[in-house]
């Protein structure tokens, strides 16, 4: 075993211990109830978490992309209520357009591609003084709470990477996801001056960064659906009912069979779209593996909630119950950066491009 692997793994195991013994109920308690957990961020980005994409010359941890991945399904395991994957895609996106990463907790202005109707690309122009920045940006996560945010805009022809620091911007409605995180619609309009816009990293458009901001939510729901699974595999065992644990029962075993392999496939699924993700960052295309992972944890998302609170019962439901908290995640996350329907069509159009003999090398290439 290499000097790079036992780091890369002492990392998870660090990152592992702190989330399981600092996300507690009163943390998440609080944070659905609108407070920043400061003292656990200080403690995540001290650690250098949300440097973990990007490349040692500028300043983060050169590690693997896939074992850098791994810190996501982790802190998803926890419902840890911070930003740590926008963070990283964030600095990621900075680091590579060779503009400065602030510290604090950043984000990522999610692209849509295509865009919906009426939202365009925020619009980015060149003027003697700098530039000027103008548009909106939907539901971006913790807007309230971040010190920068990252997005791309178009400027003659190219992709450009844009920093925003707090206070460049004003929140036009705050909302939140099922599960309580912020989720804020921003405007802003402002001139920036050259050190705080670049050109993207080659190959970042928005359709690749809504693939890159995909395949981090298909790894926070692999790990939550783990952490599901674990927890219903430990109550069914404890719960008695008529004399015996209901782990017992034969209808119950068969649901937890269903259970495991869901949360087998929602692994495996975000496996493959991290070794995609680790492809598309260095300026490749292949997003089908992306679009599998997606969709299949979102599958996953979905069967895993049902089992697990039909096999807890009302007890999951209550405030006092941890397995909510991952469960309106879960919910929430597979809507993001995409949902089913978006992915399956995806799929659809590259296996009807594809046509009847490109069909079998576009899925094994995949």
């Amino acid at each position: 075993m290499t000097d790079d692997i036992l780091a890369d793994n002492i990392l998870a195991d660090t990152a592992r211990r702190l989330f399981a013994g600092r996300v507690t109920p009163d943390i998440l308690r609080l944070a659905e109830e609108g407070h920043w957990p400061a003292d656990l961020w200080a403690t995540v980005e001290e650690m250098g978490l949300p440097l973990a994409l990007v490349p040692e010359e500028a300043g983060g941890f050169g590690l693997d992309t896939v074992e850098a991945l791994g810190l996501v399904r982790i802190a998803g395991s926890t419902a840890a209520p911070l930003p740590l994957a926008d963070s990283m895609l964030a600095a990621w996106m900075l680091a590579g357009a060779g503009l400065e990463v602030p510290a604090g907790p950043l984000t990522v202005a999610p692209s849509v591609a295509p865009p919906r109707a009426g939202r365009a690309m925020p619009s980015l122009i060149r003027d003697t003084g700098g530039w000027q920045l103008s548009g909106t940006a939907d539901r971006v996560p913790w807007g309230r709470d971040a010190a920068a945010i990252a997005l791309l805009a178009e400027h003659d022809g190219r992709t450009h990477v844009v920093r925003l620091d707090a206070g460049d911007w004003e929140i036009a409605e705050a909302g939140r996801n099922i599960a309580g995180e912020p989720r804020d619609g921003l405007r802003f309009g402002l001139s920036l001056a050259d050190n705080r816009v670049a050109p993207a990293t080659d190959g970042l458009d928005a359709s690749i960064l809504h693939g890159l901001g995909a395949t981090l939510r298909s790894l926070a729901m692999a790990g939550a659906v783990e952490r599901v699974l674990d927890l219903t595999v430990r109550y069914v065992g404890e719960r008695v009912q008529f004399g015996r644990p209901l782990a017992k029962f034969q209808a119950v075993q068969q649901s937890l069979a269903v259970l495991a392999g869901q949360a087998a496939a929602a692994g495996a699924a975000a496996d493959g779209a991290a070794e995609a993700f680790a492809e598309l960052s260095a300026g490749g295309s292949r997003i089908l593996p992306v679009a599998a992972a997606k969709m299949r944890c979102g599958e996953a998302a979905g069967i895993a909630c049902s089992i697990a609170h039909q096999m807890h019962g009302a007890i999951g439901f209550t405030h006092e119950h941890v397995l909510h908290t991952l469960t309106r995640r879960l919910w929430s996350w597979r809507d993001e950066y995409g949902n089913d329907a978006f992915w399956a069509r995806q799929l659809g159009q590259e296996a009807a491009a594809a046509g009847a003999d490109g069909l079998w090398p576009l899925v094994t290439a995949a």
